[in-house]
């Protein structure tokens, strides 16, 4: 598609603790705006907006800052001037999450403004998700967000199985998938191990399992620790890093768990790491676990075959399907023995990891090369804004 096009997505705060939704923007909005297009984001928070994106600056999304929502989503008349004025100039606005309160207001600005806008769910409509808070959900989502939904241009999965599980909830809508945008460059040229060796005091000497997601329960870092305790009975002699922040209370329930199991020297919490740390953390990884409930695109699990890492994760994961068939993933029960019976076994057979770790290189960088998809977005835009 040759002409540029003006979109605007919405974000709530832009803060990398908060997990893959605020990631999947960032790189969905640098990908566009490096394609040519006029990207815009709007928050009321830019604390992890990246340092390049200077005002002015070609090629790369321009940040608006809000005035932050009330409570209960409604703008200020400050914010929604801002906000009619970008939404009214623009082709298309593109939100995030179908539980995000302001989504709402900003959906009657652009149909009253005539701009189309599209929704990405990013896995919230999940069975796992929709089981959780089940009544507060389809109360909000008789009295908003079906309407958000099915008024839109067009409900955004990531992944065939997102899609089928989530349209019961808007049967009027029209629920595209096209895969979320991955930013490849830090991963064209790896750092190697020795920065992570060095940084987080890893053993070259023993293998070494890594979690590294948002801290929270859905994500099954319990169940892991589990596997650790049945493997060093075992006699496995691994190290398990667990990397990431979120819930404080079930991080302090993680560490009361690796205390009572006697695995302070074996499994370690190391906090939130980023940048070109994390790059190298995937690279000193043996195996990459993910025992998760609910996980939409999973982008760590992407992440980390970029690295020439294995993974090991559940059908809890929306691209599970597209992970086994590429070879990277063995996919797996969620449950503490199947994870510890499988890494043990990945771990005995060095060539079968190794083999498994190009193939999820080379799979992560043609399967989702920027440029293709960033022109399934464009393709997907650009019917929003000839309709």
């Amino acid at each position: 598609m040759n002409t540029p096009l003006k979109v605007a997505h919405f974000s709530g705060p832009i803060r990398l603790e908060l997990g893959g939704v605020v990631r999947a923007i960032l790189d969905m909005a640098t990908a566009q705006a490096k394609a040519g297009h006029d990207v815009i984001v709007a928050t009321w928070d830019k604390t992890d907006a990246p340092d390049d994106w200077a005002p002015g600056k070609p090629g790369v999304p321009r940040v608006i800052e809000i005035p932050p929502p009330s409570r209960f989503g409604k703008l200020s008349k400050n914010a929604e001037s801002t906000l009619s004025r970008t939404v009214g100039s623009c082709d298309v606005v593109h939100m995030h999450t179908p539980w995000e309160l302001t989504n709402a207001s900003i959906a009657k600005l652009c149909t009253k403004l005539g701009t189309p806008y599209i929704v990405s769910i990013h896995g919230m409509l999940d069975d796992w998700s929709m089981e959780q808070r089940t009544l507060k959900k389809k109360l909000y989502l008789a009295l908003a967000a079906r309407k958000l939904l099915e008024n839109a241009h067009a409900v955004h999965c990531t992944a065939q199985a997102e899609l089928d599980q989530s349209r019961k909830w808007y049967p009027k809508g029209n629920g595209v998938v096209v895969p979320l945008l991955f930013d490849i460059e830090p991963y064209t040229t790896l750092p190697g191990k020795e920065l992570a060796h060095n940084a987080f005091d890893i053993d070259p000497t023993k293998p070494v399992v890594l979690f590294l997601s948002r801290i929270h329960v859905k994500k099954g870092v319990h169940l892991l620790i589990d596997a650790a305790k049945t493997l060093k009975d075992r006699g496995t002699d691994a190290q398990f890093l667990i990397a990431g922040t979120g819930d404080d209370e079930y991080e302090q329930q993680l560490r009361e768990q690796i205390d009572r199991l006697g695995l302070q020297s074996s499994v370690r919490l190391l906090g939130m790491v980023r940048g070109t740390e994390k790059v190298s953390l995937f690279e000193a990884a043996d195996i990459f676990a993910l025992p998760t409930s609910q996980e939409n695109f999973g982008f760590v699990l992407v992440e980390a075959l970029a690295c020439n890492t294995p993974a090991i994760t559940t059908k809890f994961v929306d691209i599970w399907p597209e992970l086994e068939e590429s070879g990277s993933s063995l996919i797996v029960e969620q449950s503490a023995d199947v994870f510890a019976d499988t890494i043990q076994n990945l771990l005995d057979d060095k060539a079968k990891a190794h083999h498994m770790g190009e193939i999820g290189r080379e799979w992560v960088l043609r399967t989702l090369n920027p440029d293709a998809v960033v022109k399934r977005y464009e393709e997907l835009y650009d019917d929003a804004r000839r309709r």
